[in-house]
């Protein structure tokens, strides 16, 4: 009879070897020492092949592909004695079909949800109009809810969001500096043809119409009036834009982000 406490039959703590590799930008996720190369990991017990991952620090929405001894394999596969394993990141802009993907096929009409310290890069991802929704005060369960229930890739500086196991799409921004953080959001969605600037509200996410000096007279500044007449207006907040001395700056983001 079985004591409590006991291991499970069939687990073992015996010390067992396997082989491993991660591809592209998942090497940002590792230690320096296993970044861009094969490196032996030692485990015990039967961790799936997504455990293993995860507990190296990669979370599993980011992967799309795993070979195990050069045959593609889930999410739950159990990694084995001297298994050699190979990483690959989503592919967004490469066609690999023939090749057994571990999630749904990527967002073609990219919407985001993003986490409280990234509220900078929110406001430039509706600067080019992608829909990106942001408060400083979501919680990890509301930001989940929302990317599940509207199709939303979270993007975020917690690792641990990405792990939680009914997470389908994010990706761990890994710069700090926010015009940085947007270039590498944009290469990494390949979102340079799907750029629709000054089309969002900065603050509400709502979209932008077109407005005529009559719906927005005394609305503005009378200086305003006598040098613009071109002018916005939010359909969520009433906010109205016109080009102003920000306009330049962002314009000069916009054209370094499509060269």
């Amino acid at each position: 009879m079985r004591r409590e406490g006991d291991n499970p039959p069939g687990f073992s703590f015996l010390m067992r070897t396997l082989y491993i590799r991660f591809y592209e930008e998942l090497n940002d996720l590792l230690p320096e020492d296993k970044r861009k190369r094969r490196f032996e990991h030692k485990f015990t017990g039967g961790p799936s092949v997504k455990d293993l991952i995860e507990s190296l620090g990669v979370p599993h929405c980011e992967v799309d592909m795993i070979l195990v001894n050069g045959k593609s394999e889930k999410f739950s596969y159990i990694v084995k004695d001297n298994d050699d394993i190979s990483v690959y990141p989503v592919f967004e802009s490469i066609d690999i079909s023939d090749v057994q993907h571990l999630r749904e096929r990527p967002l073609r009409s990219p919407k985001f949800v993003l986490d409280v310290h990234l509220g900078t890069l929110a406001r430039y991802l509706r600067m080019l109009g992608f829909d990106s929704l942001y408060k400083n005060n979501y919680g990890d369960e509301e930001i989940v809810k929302i990317s599940l229930s509207e199709k939303r890739t979270i993007l975020t500086k917690d690792r641990g969001i990405l792990k939680r196991k009914e997470v389908e799409h994010g990706y761990y921004v890994r710069s700090t500096a926010p015009q940085i953080q947007l270039k590498e959001v944009v290469e990494r969605f390949d979102l340079k043809k799907l750029i629709n600037e000054f089309s969002r509200c900065l603050e509400c996410n709502a979209l932008l119409s077109t407005a005529s000096i009559e719906e927005i007279s005394g609305k503005i500044p009378p200086k305003v009036k006598e040098f613009q007449n071109e002018f916005y207006i939010c359909k969520g907040c009433n906010k109205i834009y016109w080009p102003g001395s920000h306009y330049d700056k962002m314009k000069k983001i916009i054209n370094k982000l499509k060269l």
